[in-house]
């Protein structure tokens, strides 16, 4: 298969795995023409149902000729849920000296409203980021969702489709952390890597092989940035050891069989790694823009993951289709 048709199936599977169990997912920028275009092609196609936040009019002038009528469209300075949600929000946060007038204001953000609506069961996800920033889009879900069971860092992952790769899950790998955490310690990098075999397992559907990269393999160079990637490989094979997870592994050892076997003779994962930890934000975020653009790569995220609901980035170059893709991508993570 060429490396745009895997590319294909990958999304293609995951839009199926949509429409079987149909998820409602909410889209505050509601006034963006890629957004409205989006939400058209998601209806007509069954992928997910649609809440737009904001005014009804103003949404509808600039649909003009899509057909959005399956949307659903909240106001929220009109919603009888208004109050409760700043009721909630307020006692979730007074105590980093939140006032209930302050909260009013907050809810009033569509962003801050939809993510409201995925924690009081209104909705099951949400995805921002054509207008707003990465900081603007995570901020609401990180003041307002809970964090998963058993797992007490938030962070993200980029689903990688590299093309003509004969490397991890037939080129598809799950690159962790990318967008979040910036210097993660051993416990945190742990959590990133748990976190991240089960993201790989439920998008991917294959078994996650978990490498822990370092720029030191199996103790071959020692410091302060070597232990800590050592020391979490074994918290994160106390915390999970049906995982096949394994480090401090370099990038080839981790990827390229052969040196796997010569520099980590006896490793369940050098040589084998679909899913790439990364020590720190740095070194994730270099690695995804590299291979995004000197491999040609598809670049799907950054997907959070460790929280409770949901919610996901977008760049603020998409396009109206690779909106459809992270509406479907947050629709199957809302499907547990």
């Amino acid at each position: 298969m060429n490396g745009r048709g895997k590319i294909m199936k990958f999304l293609e599977q995951v839009i199926e795995r949509a429409k079987s169990d149909i998820k409602t997912i909410v889209l505050p920028e509601s006034t963006d023409e890629r957004t409205l275009k989006a939400t058209a092609m998601i209806l007509e196609q069954g992928i997910a149902n649609i809440v737009l936040v904001g005014d009804e009019d103003e949404i509808r002038q600039k649909a003009g000729g899509l057909d959005i009528s399956k949307a659903k469209i909240v106001n929220p300075l009109k919603s009888e849920k208004f109050d409760e949600y700043v009721n909630v929000f307020y006692e979730l946060r007074k105590h980093k000296g939140m006032t209930l007038e302050k909260a009013r204001e907050t809810i009033k953000d569509p962003l801050y409203y939809g993510v409201m609506m995925a924690k009081m069961g209104e909705a099951d996800g949400m995805v921002s980021g054509a207008v707003h920033s990465t900081a603007d889009t995570v901020r609401p879900a990180l003041q307002i969702l809970k964090t998963a069971p058993g797992i007490e860092t938030v962070s993200s992952f980029f689903v990688m489709v590299v093309p003509n790769c004969e490397y991890g899950q037939n080129g598809v790998f799950v690159y962790a952390d990318c967008g979040i955490v910036e210097n993660p310690d051993a416990e945190e990098l742990a959590d990133i890597a748990i976190s991240s075999a089960k993201s790989f397992r439920h998008l991917v559907q294959a078994e996650p092989k978990v490498a822990m990269l370092s720029y030191s393999t199996y103790g071959s160079a020692k410091s302060e940035l070597t232990e800590k990637v050592i020391k979490a490989t074994q918290i994160a094979k106390e915390k999970a050891p049906e995982l096949i997870l394994d480090g401090e592994l370099q990038a080839d050892a981790a990827l390229v069989p052969s040196v796997g076997k010569s520099k980590a003779p006896g490793s369940n994962v050098a040589g084998q790694a679909n899913v790439l930890i990364f020590p720190d934000l740095n070194c994730g975020n270099i690695a995804y823009k590299l291979t995004q653009r000197l491999a040609k790569a598809e670049a799907y995220g950054p997907i959070l993951q460790g929280i409770s609901k949901p919610v996901n980035d977008l760049s603020r170059g998409c396009v109206a289709e690779d909106i459809v893709g992270v509406v479907a991508i947050t629709a199957v993570q809302a499907q547990g």
